[in-house]
Formats: structure tokens, C-alpha cells, sequence
């Protein structure tokens, strides 16, 4: 028996490697991501330019061989705030992710394995935060505590909270009348032990699956805020905040506004493409099994 579940245990990752290797769209994702996450690691080396350093003289030159994505209206390199400004978004999307996922599911679990009045009143209050868009919640909750790094991932966590623990209590409902979890209690395992040794495992691929989607949606959000002047305080460059400025000048200076935009589209096109491959190699349905 323990031959045959480890022998289960390695044909797993096995399959779900074969899955990633036919998936031309996963190597295109994962390609993309791995050079954004590269650049903004590498960003002190790369970045051509200070990204907060002021050339009056250069002010909203277009793009040349001494600025390759041309200046902004301080006379600051496009390229440079570009590089600098991934770190910001990668970092923002991660952690509001995390913190998200992490909370989300515990609540999903905690009340789906419990059930009855605890149920009824999460489900309540999951219901009234998703009637809001998640860009609205995320507006409300960071004009409330006001413009900040930390207060901008909060507000993008909470908006977060409700649809990650909506995925986990489904499956919680499902797999706590399963036998192996009857078996446990049986057995004198606490609810601790059971949520998160035996129920938590199963339902953690849907989970990641839904993070790498929600982590694009996250960044597009981030961005928003930062538009409207409730993210990072400048001069710290964001994508968002990068496209605002551009946006008087979008007739005149293009290149102020296009470029963070095109960073924002490749960003979420390679976390949906990760997320489709995810999804696709995880089911067995759509594996054709």
C-alpha cells in the first residue's frame, strides 16, 4: 500500500509536467513573467538613468538614443522609472495576494467546516463585499486610510478576501463529509488538524490557480489607484501614477503614457497566460482524462 501511493505521489508531478511541456501558452506566460520579475530585480544595474533624477533641460524629449522611452515632464528617463516602477507592481500584487489568500482561505475553511450560524453570517458579510466592484471597494477603502505603500496593499487585500474564501468553503463543505476526514475525527483529530493536514492540501490547487488569476487583477487595481492619486506618494514611480502624467500630454508626449500601459499588458498577459495553463494542467477534465 505505501509503494503504491508513493509510486500516486510521483506520476502527480509527473503529469502535471507533461500537461505544462504541451502548453505552448504556459512557456509564453512564464517566459514574460521571468523577464518583468528579472528587470525589477536587476533594476539598480539596468536602469540606464536615476529614476528620480530631474534634467529640466531634457523635459519631454521623445524617445532617442540617449532616452530610449523619451523623459517626462520633469525631464526624468521614461525607461529608468519604468524598470524601477515593476518593483513596485510585482511587489504590491504578490503581497496583497498573499495576505489575501492567506485570510481568504482560513475564513472559506474555518466557516465551511463548521457550517450552521457561522455559515450563514460569513456568507453574509462575504455577499455584501462582493456587491461592491472590486475597484470601488479598493477606492473606498484606500481614500479612507490615505495614500501609502502599505495602505494602498491593504485595501487591494481586502478586496481580495472575499472571492479566495468563496473558493475555499466550496470544496470544505464537499470534502468534510468525505471519509477520510469522518476517519480523522474518529480518530480524536481536532477541527485544526483536520482543515489544515487534510482539507487544506486538496483544495490548495484551486487556490493557486485563482491567486495567479487574481494577483493580474490585483496589479490592474494597483494601477488604477495609483492614477488617481491614492497609491505610492510620488516622486516613487508606479505604472498608474506613470500614466497619469502622461495623460495631459497623451496628444503631445506619447510615449508618457504608452509605455507603462504596454508594461501593464504584458504584466497581466503573462500572470492570465500562467493561470490558464494552471487551470488547464490541474483538471482532469480539461487534460482530457
Amino acid at each position: 500500500m505505501t509503494i503504491e501511493v508513493a509510486s500516486v505521489a510521483v506520476a502527480q508531478p509527473s503529469r502535471l509536467w507533461v500537461a505544462f511541456s504541451r502548453n505552448p501558452l504556459f512557456w509564453l506566460g512564464a517566459l514574460l513573467l521571468a523577464v518583468i520579475i528579472m528587470v525589477a530585480v536587476l533594476a539598480p544595474l539596468i536602469a540606464p538613468h536615476d529614476p528620480l533624477e530631474q534634467n529640466i533641460v531634457a523635459r519631454l524629449e521623445p524617445p532617442s538614443a540617449e532616452f530610449l522611452f523619451g523623459t517626462d515632464n520633469y525631464g526624468r528617463d521614461v525607461l529608468s522609472r519604468l524598470i524601477y516602477g515593476a518593483r513596485i507592481s510585482l511587489m504590491v500584487g504578490f503581497v496583497a495576494i498573499l495576505i489575501a489568500m492567506t485570510i481568504g482561505c482560513t475564513i472559506g475553511i474555518v466557516a465551511g467546516y463548521v457550517g450552521g450560524a457561522l455559515d450563514q453570517v460569513v456568507m453574509g458579510v462575504l455577499d455584501v463585499m462582493l456587491s461592491f466592484p472590486a475597484l470601488l471597494l479598493g477606492l473606498m477603502i484606500a481614500a479612507m486610510l490615505g495614500a501609502s505603500l502599505q495602505n494602498l496593499i491593504i485595501a487591494i487585500a481586502i478586496t481580495e478576501i472575499a472571492p479566495f474564501a468563496r473558493v475555499a468553503r466550496a470544496p470544505t463543505i464537499a470534502l468534510k463529509q468525505q471519509d477520510f476526514v469522518i476517519a480523522g475525527r474518529a480518530l480524536g483529530f481536532g477541527p485544526v488538524r483536520i482543515m489544515g493536514v487534510h482539507i487544506l492540501p486538496n483544495l490548495i490547487s484551486d487556490v493557486v490557480v485563482m491567486s495567479s488569476l487574481w494577483m493580474a487583477s490585483a496589479i490592474r487595481t494597483e494601477a488604477s489607484l495609483s492614477f488617481i492619486g491614492l497609491g505610492v506618494p510620488p516622486p516613487t514611480p508606479t505604472w498608474g501614477s506613470m500614466i497619469r502624467e502622461g495623460f495631459d500630454n497623451i496628444l503631445d508626449s506619447w510615449w508618457l503614457a504608452v509605455f507603462p500601459s504596454l508594461a501593464i499588458l504584458l504584466t497581466v498577459l503573462a500572470l492570465n497566460l500562467l493561470g490558464d495553463a494552471l487551470r488547464d494542467a490541474i483538471d482532469p477534465k480539461l487534460r482530457g482524462e
